[in-house]
């Protein structure tokens, strides 16, 4: 029976508000104890994660413990965890949503043994709290109890130890129940683990910032920053429109001075504000960190102040640029945080010379964070000297208004300073990537597929599917080398005359069971993470190359599309969703593809498939294949066509082939001429991805997953159009159709890369690509802008994006629903769904981020050991796109680079180019003119720079302790470079790009190896189950579906 209690709860949400809710309360007799020893294991349930039958005792965490120690229990060593609910919910009222996500990942994770008990809904386990009883004893009281039940549960087998620091709690439950224990956290590591050094280590930095702390806040000193107002003043402000609500961003150029909220809820409806609001400095901040969700108070429009538009190199340049601010915005300061999304940061420690300087008493250190968002942080450690030249993890406790610091711990190391294996663990921890190895649990859930036991394709599946082996030419069109083929073609004649157009998919669901642990997994991945030398895998590799790989000449389970076309207008007749057995006939790389569109049929000699053929065989075939091949091209340039009509864009893109060497490994980016098989293969995709979001929608309305890309604000093309007049041309950017034509019409015959910046700065402009639950938006909304198509998702790389998984799902739920049959997988609610989809979408800047920070990796450590003085290539053409007070944004065709190059220098002096066009340093002054900037110098002497000016700039590398190095440009002549090898100059800049991995990875295989006593991060790719080198189909389905990478420069904008 279940018993009924009424509970009063306060919950924030997602947007940081506070609700008062009355919940019914039902308690159970019994709730799933995730025990092996469970005497009942029919009544509990267990339907999840059991504890390990190989433990000698259960540890259960008191609320304060996992609030403040989670990192020490996600140590895998740790074994036996019951994290009861009481505990979790404080964690998630006290620490907010970024660390409640990480405790639920880690109950989640096959690799933790610890389980969730929900002692709240246990009858026996549930105690109200009573009159006058703190919150923080009540959870202490609550969690000792259900430890007891737990023990007593499991017939005293096993025992228990709750581990807390409240030395109260000890005393008192110290004893009082045979077989369970209360003992304090550090006493127990020192008990029960003590050679975990690790463990032990990051305890003692956690107990020393937490003593740091509780000093801090005894000391009667002045306060540093204003106290933060009550939540009920907040929400009181924020509805009566006084105060604002929103995300901070830190401007990383100015990260001391410049920071914007961008409104967010119904703050930017109510509040009329049209534009972000502008905080400057640090005070008016008030220990906001970027991506808090904060309130803001406008201030008077007097002390309004205007963004820098001077380039800046960081900090340094902050005090000294002396530069007249823009028009005045909106300007405010932060007077609350609604919610805190701190993580896990690198840092650097001091130099000696630093700490030195700090004197005697030097356990204190201010830590640089990598990301210069991120202010210094003051951790308590007796390590900085030993840890001077490495990157390290540490995290932020807490940031008292008496402190001009935030206080924080040490947590790991991650490598050495300027080590490649270092800096690439940087980059993974600053954007949250995790790469840990995939666990046994998750691999056991994986097929098998080896010579001895080779997988086959079993009858029940041939009964439910549909078979095309035999009857389709299916074939697939990749990038040379391509080992994960998620998607491939078919098209044939009917009987009646009209042609069949078919695009199967791997049907990665079928492998992978909805709540599975390798599930679970690929949805906190959400996504293939391609690095500039590396990848991390979304799913195991057995699946990702192997199973659910289109090969050529294996069966292949596959979720199709088929359309039957009119054989003459191509107009869609009908289509057909289902589940297929699919033989791919042949496995062609695009160069292959291309020469058989255009008769050249020599390349046959070239593909696999055609080698054992007799002469006649060989023909019967070959005719089959360029009968494919061209019309499926007739058909992509049909539907092209109808998208152009509507007003598709074609942004800034590059075309290469993948070239790899033996191990399947990236070996050279070769430029090209783009092809038309290219645009074949991503139009058969659009149009897959298009059909199956309008299934999913008209059989779930309120909860398919769609991806939006929303008209960008007209704001945001004023640079676009007044660079475009700079050169004549108009940009009409009322509709994507007008500007499709106006940059397709804004052509430069002289000079190519004018167009290709402008279709750039139209790229900057748009707004994001983003997943969503179509229950949280209008039909109205559902529009993509890029693409010009009323509705759209992702259907066709289920291997390397989650999204695809969850469509999959709802396809095939679909395909059931249409023919009354039970739907077997539960979908996902659209709330859940729009959380679902707000995660993968994080994921997705993680990993445009992340690729974008290993380029700028790879290209330093390229420039680093070149002298620019001597060396041809740190010489180089560039292009001036974009005009600042005191400099210029240059791009640099060959290299791909995009950086600033300053006119005046720190010492006041101006450029001069004299009459040999070369340049120098003079006393003088600049004036900046809409489309031009003049230097004159005292002497008379003057240079004006235009947009779109060609010049000679030297490439050098500024280095940096903390923070990543940075690609400095100097302007050496005002003049074009000529380059000596013409043939360089035509190479593209990926070619380039890879060029630098291939020599830095070189020049870092070829140092020895250093002896080193601190545990830095081993990458070892056959342990973590990663792939090494990026395939793939994802260059061209990326640009042609408008995922719109992060362009944006640089330098400070």
């Amino acid at each position: 029976m279940l018993q009924k209690r009424e509970r009063v709860l306060l919950l924030r949400t997602f947007r940081g508000r506070t609700l008062r809710i009355v919940r019914e309360h039902y308690l159970r007799p019994s709730v799933p104890c995730g025990s092996p020893l469970c005497p009942q294991p029919a009544a509990c349930r267990h339907d999840g994660k059991l504890l390990s039958s190989d433990v000698t005792h259960y540890m259960v965490p008191d609320w304060k413990v996992v609030q403040d120690y989670l990192e020490v229990l996600e140590f895998p060593e740790l074994k036996g965890i019951i994290f009861m609910q009481t505990a979790c919910q404080a964690v998630q009222h006290h620490r907010g949503r970024r660390q409640y996500n990480k405790l639920r990942s880690l109950l989640k994770d096959a690799r933790h043994d610890g389980i969730l008990f929900a002692n709240e809904f246990q009858q026996c386990c549930y105690r109200p709290r009573e009159r006058g009883e703190s919150m923080e004893k009540w959870q202490t009281r609550s969690i000792y109890n259900a430890a007891v039940w737990y023990y007593h549960h499991c017939q005293d087998k096993m025992p228990i130890i709750m581990v807390t620091e409240d030395e109260e709690a000890i005393q008192q439950y110290g004893s009082e129940t045979e077989g369970v224990f209360v003992i304090s956290f550090k006493n127990y590591l020192d008990n029960f683990w003590p050679d975990l050094k690790a463990a032990h280590e990051l305890c003692e930095s956690i107990l020393q910032s937490r003593q740091e702390r509780e000093n801090e806040s005894q000391e009667s000193r002045g306060k540093e920053y204003p106290e933060h107002l009550p939540l009920e003043v907040l929400k009181a402000g924020i509805k009566s429109g006084r105060y604002t609500q929103g995300i901070l961003s830190v401007n990383k150029h100015r990260a001391q001075i410049e920071a914007f909220v961008r409104l967010q809820g119904a703050s930017s409806k109510d509040s009329g504000l049209v534009s972000d609001i502008l905080v400057h400095g640090m005070k008016a901040r008030n220990r906001s960190i970027h991506g808090d969700v904060v309130v803001v108070e406008l201030l008077p429009k007097n002390e309004w102040k205007g963004r820098t538009a001077a380039l800046c190199e960081n900090d340094s340049d902050d005090k000294a640029s002396g530069e007249s601010p823009s028009e005045p915005m909106p300007t405010g300061r932060v007077v609350g945080i609604l919610q805190k999304n701190w993580r896990d940061y690198a840092v650097t420690f001091p130099s000696r010379e630093e700490v030195q300087s700090q004197g005697k008493n030097a356990q204190k250190i201010l830590v640089t964070p990598w990301d210069h968002r991120v202010p210094r942080i003051r951790i308590s450690t007796q390590q900085a000297d030993a840890l001077q030249d490495f990157r390290v993890v540490v995290c932020i406790d807490s940031w008292e208004s008496t402190s001009v610091y935030p206080n924080g711990h040490f947590v790991r190391v991650l490598g050495r300073i300027g080590d490649l294996e270092g800096e690439i663990a940087t980059i993974l921890v600053e954007n949250s990537i995790s790469v840990i190895p995939f666990s046994e649990a998750q691999m056991c859930e994986m097929p098998v597929n080896t010579p001895e036991y080779p997988w086959k394709v079993c009858p029940e599946e041939e009964r439910d599917r549909k078979d095309l082996r035999k009857t389709h030419l299916v074939f697939s069109i990749d990038p040379e080398g391509c080992e994960d083929v998620d998607d491939t073609l078919s098209v044939r004649a009917l009987n009646n005359g009209n042609l069949e157009l078919g695009v199967h998919i791997a049907d990665v669901t079928h492998f992978v069971a909805p709540n599975s642990y390798v599930d679970i997994e690929a949805r906190t991945r959400a996504t293939t993470y391609y690095l500039a030398d590396r990848r991390y895998d979304m799913l195991p590799s057995v699946l990702s190359t192997d199973l659910c790989s289109l090969l050529g000449g294996v069966d292949r389970y596959a979720v199709s599309v088929m359309w039957e076309l009119d054989k003459i207008s191509y107009e869609i007749k009908k289509v057909w969703y289902g589940r297929t057995i699919i033989q791919s006939a042949y496995k062609l790389c695009y160069e292959a593809a291309q020469e058989l569109l255009d008769g050249n049929f020599n390349i046959v000699n070239n593909i696999p498939e055609f080698r054992d053929l007799g002469e006649k065989s060989r023909q019967a075939k070959l005719e089959e294949l360029v009968w494919a091949v061209g019309k499926l091209t007739d058909i992509a340039r049909h539907i092209r066509a109808k998208r152009d009509q509507c007003g598709a864009l074609e942004l800034e893109g590059v075309e290469v082939r993948v070239q790899l060497d033996e191990k399947k490994n990236i070996h050279d980016l070769i430029p090209k001429q783009p092809l038309e098989v290219h645009e074949t293969v991503a139009e058969c995709m659009i149009l897959a991805n298009h059909w199956v979001a309008k299934r999913i929608w008209e059989s779930f309305p309120h909860q398919a997953l769609l991806r939006q890309h929303p008209p960008p604000h007209q704001e945001f093309f004023s640079e676009l159009r007044e660079c475009a007049e700079a050169k004549g041309f108009f940009i009409d950017t009322r509709s994507n159709k007008t500007l499709a034509d106006s940059l397709d019409n804004a052509n430069d015959p002289n000079d190519p890369i004018v167009n290709r910046l402008l279709r750039s700065m139209a790229t900057q402009a748009m707004s994001n690509a983003l997943y969503f639950s179509t229950g949280s938006r209008t039909e109205e909304e559902f529009h993509h802008y890029g693409l010009a198509l009323d509705k759209y998702t992702h259907f066709t790389s289920p291997i390397r994006r989650y999204s695809d998984i969850i469509v999959h799902r709802l396809l095939m739920a679909a395909i059931s629903k249409d023919k009354k049959m039970e739907i077997k997988e539960g979908l996902l609610s659209n709330k859940d769904l729009e959380e679902l989809c707000r995660h993968i979408n994080n994921r997705n800047r993680a990993a445009q981020n992340s690729q974008k920070q290993s380029t700028d990796l790879f290209q330093c450590m390229y420039f680093k050991d070149k002298d620019p003085e001597t060396e041809e290539r740190c010489i180089s053409d560039g292009v001036i796109y974009s005009i600042r007070t005191n400099g210029v944004l240059v791009f640099i065709p060959r290299f791909g680079i995009k950086g600033a190059a300053y006119l005046k220098n720190k010492d006041g002096l101006v450029i001069s180019c004299g009459p040999d066009s070369r340049s120098e340093w003079k006393p003088g002054s600049l004036q900046r003119f809409q489309n031009k900037i003049t230097s004159t110098t005292t002497g008379g002497e003057s240079v004006t720079f235009h947009l779109f000016d060609h010049i000679t700039v030297r490439i050098s590398v500024q280095a940096s302790r903390c923070h990543s190095d940075t690609i400095r440009l100097e302007i050496i002549s005002n003049k074009p470079y000529i380059m000596p090898d013409t043939e360089l100059f035509r190479q593209s800049p990926l070619l380039l790009k890879n060029d630098l991995v291939k020599e830095v990875t070189r020049s870092v295989e070829a140092q020895p190896a250093q002896e080193v006593k601190v545990n830095v991060i081993q990458e070892d790719y056959q342990k973590y189950c990663q792939t090494k080198g990026r395939s793939l189909y994802s260059l061209l389905e990326e640009i042609r579906d408008l995922a719109l990478l992060d362009v944006s420069d640089s330098c400070g904008l």
